[in-house]
């Protein structure tokens, strides 16, 4: 857990930083996992949570305890509940325990997913100025 000390972070390098080297790992290669799936996507820390950005928010995680809490929104749970059905969910998160391993194939295509809804939402909301 992070030390309720530290000041917010706010950088996503930062956020990493708070945690032990086996959670860092799994924090990094889920980043960059997000990035190969959305390269313009921006990195931002939101919610005090990493957060990939791009026409809105696309999808934010955090480490906990016990697991990796994944929130693309609820459209992301949703397109893809059948696959996610194995994990605990909320509303707009699912929750990927630390101790299996993490479904990176999974989350690049939830990302890619949101990238093409925020971007359809976009174009959708340019088209009507």
């Amino acid at each position: 857990m992070m030390k309720t000390t530290q000041a917010a972070p706010q950088t996503i390098d930062e956020y990493i930083a708070g945690f032990p080297a086996k959670v860092q790992k799994i924090l990094q290669k889920i980043r960059k996992t997000i990035h190969e799936a959305a390269p313009e996507a921006q990195e931002k820390i939101s919610y005090q949570m990493p957060t990939f950005f791009l026409q809105g928010n696309l999808v934010h995680f955090a480490a906990f305890k016990e697991h990796i809490g994944f929130y693309p929104v609820p459209t992301g749970i949703e397109k893809f509940k059948k696959e996610l059905s194995v994990y605990k969910q909320g509303k707009g998160s699912v929750q990927f325990p630390l101790d299996q391993p993490m479904p990176y194939d999974l989350i690049t295509k939830i990302v890619k997913f949101r990238v093409k809804e925020n971007l359809a939402a976009a174009a959708a909301k340019a088209k009507k100025k």
